[in-house]
């Protein structure tokens, strides 16, 4: 099937800056695509911390379960992501893919195996091609070169039709450090941790502790609030690096002046790579913003704000241009947290539709309609009930994301 670029990619691509310590490069593998790059590889500086968020599966992938163990040492070399095959459900042999990969990138970066992580994406169930992963590995990390963000960012891409960057510029006492993302996801997309691959990294000091209490924070506000389709993915990875390179006194913990920039600028940068996330859905034509209020907690507005966008009626009636208020309704009831049917306020395009248990008298649908028609939509819900309070992202559920994936494996 041909690709066809989203319409909602964005209209150009920003151009990443250099991260001292970091080196990229991709090849092609032949994986499972054919003609293009398909294997991507991070080189990174010695003494770089490492954090990650990685998906609660009960089915993770093997290179999931590499990266788990890895974590917990807090250091990192080398990055390993291959696209086409996510090496899932595969046994022995796949966790031997996974380490044989490890060992021969440690053995030519000249680090220990167990600095260097490994993500896979693509078709579960199949085994993985690791004598082409292995072939591949040398001309990968020969061509390593600071500058190829945009050929590693396409290299991790599967039913994706953008590559999905982002990049950051801040101050951590008298030091400018820098921040660079990027991402992967269209399909399969629904928050349980970090539905994604995702690949964050810096020229910051900073201890891995902190580190990990960052990047939790941020996937909370990002790669946790968005949905796709409802399907969490068993290779969800996110891995934030920083090499030290930048030479700033390290802080001292999450609340020190010194991180506040960073702070917001790793919460700014997830949120971008989240969205552009969802401006990929699978047939996506619609991003929706779906902001809920007055719920009893942050995380029931949350739970709330992802039944809406899961809602396969909801997502339908966006894709329709259809100002179907009842399923917005329907799915706040069905969502399992406290909600009292007098007290809600259903809003769309900024229009209040719906409060005290029905709809508003004399309502208008005519801008409404206008608003549906266009590429960002807006949801707002208040439940009335206290102070809980969260932004979810989703798109529309088109008939294009039935023609994407009923022809995937073939």
């Amino acid at each position: 099937m041909a690709v066809t670029v989203s319409p909602l990619a964005p209209a150009d691509y920003p151009a990443l800056p250099m991260v001292a310590g970091v080196r990229l490069a991709a090849v092609v593998a032949g994986i499972r695509y054919k003609g293009r790059h398909d294997l991507m590889v991070a080189a990174l500086a010695e003494g770089t911390t490492v954090a990650g968020v990685l998906t609660r599966s009960l089915t993770a992938g093997l290179p999931v379960d590499w990266c788990r163990e890895r974590l917990v040492h807090g250091t990192a070399r080398a990055v390993v992501v291959n696209s086409g095959n996510a090496n899932v459900f595969t046994g022995a042999r796949g966790r031997q893919v996974v380490e044989d990969t490890a060992a021969e990138a440690a053995r030519l970066l000249g680090c220990g195996k167990g600095e260097v992580f490994v993500s896979s994406t693509g078709v579960i169930g199949e085994p993985p091609p690791g004598d082409r992963i292995l072939a591949a590995l040398p001309a990968a990390v020969a061509a390593l070169s600071p500058d190829s963000w945009e050929a590693a960012a396409r290299a991790i891409m599967t039913t994706d039709t953008f590559p999905k960057m982002v990049t950051r510029t801040v101050t951590i006492g008298d030091k400018t450090v820098t921040l660079n993302g990027m991402a992967k996801g269209s399909g399969m997309i629904a928050p349980d941790m970090a539905t994604m691959l995702g690949y964050l990294f810096t020229d910051a000091a900073i201890p891995a502790p902190l580190l990990q209490a960052l990047l939790t924070e941020s996937a909370e506000a990002s790669f946790n609030s968005i949905t796709v389709d409802g399907d969490t993915s068993t290779s969800d990875t996110v891995l934030l690096f920083a090499t030290g390179a930048a030479g700033n006194l390290p802080p001292s913990g999450i609340d020190d002046p010194l991180i506040q920039d960073f702070r917001r600028a790793l919460r700014e940068a997830s949120i971008e790579l989240a969205q552009l996330i969802v401006r990929d859905g699978e047939g996506a034509e619609k991003f929706v913003t779906i902001r809920v209020t007055g719920a009893e907690n942050d995380a029931a507005a949350r739970r709330i704000g992802l039944a809406i966008g899961n809602s396969p009626l909801v997502k339908t009636a966006l894709a329709a241009a259809d100002a179907n208020w009842g399923r917005i309704v329907m799915a706040i009831g069905k969502a399992g947290e406290k909600a009292a049917r007098d007290l809600i306020r259903v809003s769309i395009g900024g229009v209040l539709i719906a409060a005290e248990g029905g709809r508003v008298p004399d309502y208008d649908e005519t801008p409404v309609a206008a608003h549906m028609q266009g590429q960002n939509l807006l949801i707002e819900v208040d439940l009335g009930l206290d102070q809980g309070e969260a932004t979810v992202w989703t798109c529309d559920l088109t008939h294009r994301y039935i023609d994407i994936n009923g022809s995937y494996r073939s």
